[in-house]
């Protein structure tokens, strides 16, 4: 008797084991592609960053948080459109690199990649984040194992970084009031 019960036992575990299972075993590639699109265009565990800013106006994308006294507050002082542009500037940066291109020249100041928007610039900030993405995605696709075993870590930072920002984008629409839970986030 307690060797069918662990006969039965075994079986359904295998069952849900294999059930849960992907038809392909996982690979560093398409791991990294996983995670660049579910912080790209992807809703899977997380809004990503292309619906966290669609939509939105210029001037939606301008607005950038008070405290009560009507102050910037120093905590929360990117508008999205700041925090895109910030994502635009590392990402094509870190894209660049990937490819063996050398990147302008930057003074090191981070501050400054947060200022690198006005609202005119917007459109052209929400295009170059999506096209930044796509070329993350398709270098991953056609890159040597070896160029990814080296790129693995860099990448795996990209998602990280694209998923942080883009969880203050949703923060700052929620706070304006900008933002549809229905897209993904109540």
């Amino acid at each position: 008797m307690l060797r069918s019960v662990v006969f039965a036992a075994s079986l359904l575990a295998a069952t849900v084991l294999s059930a849960q299972s992907p038809a392909a075993p996982a690979t560093l590639r398409s791991i990294l592609l996983e995670q660049l699109r579910s912080s790209h265009n992807k809703a899977e565990w997380f809004t990503p960053v292309n619906a966290a800013v669609a939509g939105m106006s210029p001037e939606q994308a301008s607005w950038i948080p008070r405290n009560a006294a009507g102050k910037v507050d120093p905590e929360n002082n990117h508008s999205v459109g700041m925090l895109a542009a910030h994502l635009v500037f590392w990402n094509e940066r870190s894209l660049q690199q990937l490819r063996g291109e050398k990147p302008a020249q930057f003074s090191g100041n981070n501050d400054e990649t947060f200022n690198k928007f006005d609202a005119k610039s917007w459109a052209d900030i929400v295009s170059r984040l999506d096209k930044v993405m796509i070329g993350f995605e398709e270098w991953t696709e056609h890159a040597s194992d070896a160029d990814l075993a080296k790129a693995a870590s860099t990448l795996a930072h990209v998602g990280t970084h694209n998923a942080y920002h883009t969880g203050q984008i949703l923060y700052v629409r929620k706070l304006q009031g900008s933002w549809n839970p229905a897209n993904g986030v109540k």
